[in-house]
């Protein structure tokens, strides 16, 4: 948003699903003055689904767009109202949905990453911009027409074009993403049960979504104790994420401690323990004994 010029604002969030609050957004934009908002972000966290539907509802009623987040939970999806699956990133409800192929995610290429949309404008646009603004021969838009070879820059683009090795990378993962995700949902519930009616905090899913768990994230009292003992016995824990409202851009532009005071509850306590398919039985108790018996 900042890039395209827009000004920024957020949403706290539930503290049992860790997505946006969509009962704190939809009083959020009651109470705004009429234009204040042009569209919605939300972010699919952890691999955990937000309910599109109600969010479509919420952005029709104030004439708002979606960008939906996607980038932690290809596979991941929710019933609608209709008890039809909706797929993350399917854009049934958003105008656009963003993945990620960064090497730790579900499809890795080494970087990039994808956009997807129904709607043929929006599909056109982006071909144009991922490739300088360009527009080749062929297309209808042209305004001349001087050869097989021509083209015209119509708008200041981009070289968002991913290599052609990575993409085959890409898509050779996709033949086994069905099976990845079905891996990790068997590691989270052998945490699940693990970690219940222990000291260890964790949110189970709701059983009207799939959540494709890019992320385990626990909650304890001594994170920061945890953290270091756990890295200490070679298991790579990693927090995510510190509120970007507390990152020193976002102050400068008036945000600061207190604003979503959910968002920082969770972030003085949650823990990501390792979450990938090749984790091994072995390597998992591993990690369960060790939180077990530094955590407090």
């Amino acid at each position: 948003m900042r890039y395209c010029g827009g000004q920024v604002d957020f949403c706290d969030i539930d503290p049992q699903t860790r997505l946006i609050d969509l009962d704190l957004l939809q009083d959020k934009l009651e109470k705004a003055p009429e234009g204040s908002y042009e569209g919605i972000i939300p972010v699919d966290f952890a691999g955990y689904p937000v309910q599109m539907e109600q969010l479509r509802k919420i952005a029709d009623q104030y004439g708002l767009w979606i960008i939906e987040d996607a980038c932690h939970a290809p596979g991941a999806w929710f019933y609608d109202s209709l008890g039809q699956k909706q797929y993350c990133g399917s854009s049934q409800y958003a105008d656009l949905a963003i993945f990620s192929f960064h090497p730790v995610k579900h499809i890795a290429c080494g970087e990039g990453g994808m956009i997807t949309t129904n709607d043929p404008e929006l599909y056109a646009k982006l071909k144009q911009l991922r490739t300088h603004g360009m527009i080749y021969q062929g297309n209808d838009a042209l305004i001349e027409n001087h050869g097989g070879w021509y083209m015209e820059m119509q708008d200041l683009g981009y070289n968002y074009r991913m290599p052609d090795i990575l993409c085959a990378l890409g898509i050779s993962q996709l033949k086994r993403a069905s099976q990845g995700i079905a891996k990790r949902q068997a590691i989270a519930r052998r945490y699940d049960a693990a970690f219940k009616n222990t000291q260890v905090i964790t949110r189970t899913p709701s059983d009207d979504i799939n959540h494709a768990y890019h992320l385990y994230i626990i909650e304890v009292n001594n994170r920061k104790e945890l953290y270091d003992a756990l890295r200490e016995s070679g298991i790579y824990v990693q927090v995510h994420y510190i509120p970007v409202h507390l990152m020193p851009y976002y102050k400068e532009l008036g945000f600061g401690k207190g604003d979503y005071p959910v968002a920082e509850a969770y972030y003085e306590r949650c823990l990501s323990i390792p979450m990938y398919p090749t984790l091994s039985e072995e390597e998992q108790t591993y990690v369960i004994d060790k939180v077990l018996y530094y955590s407090k």
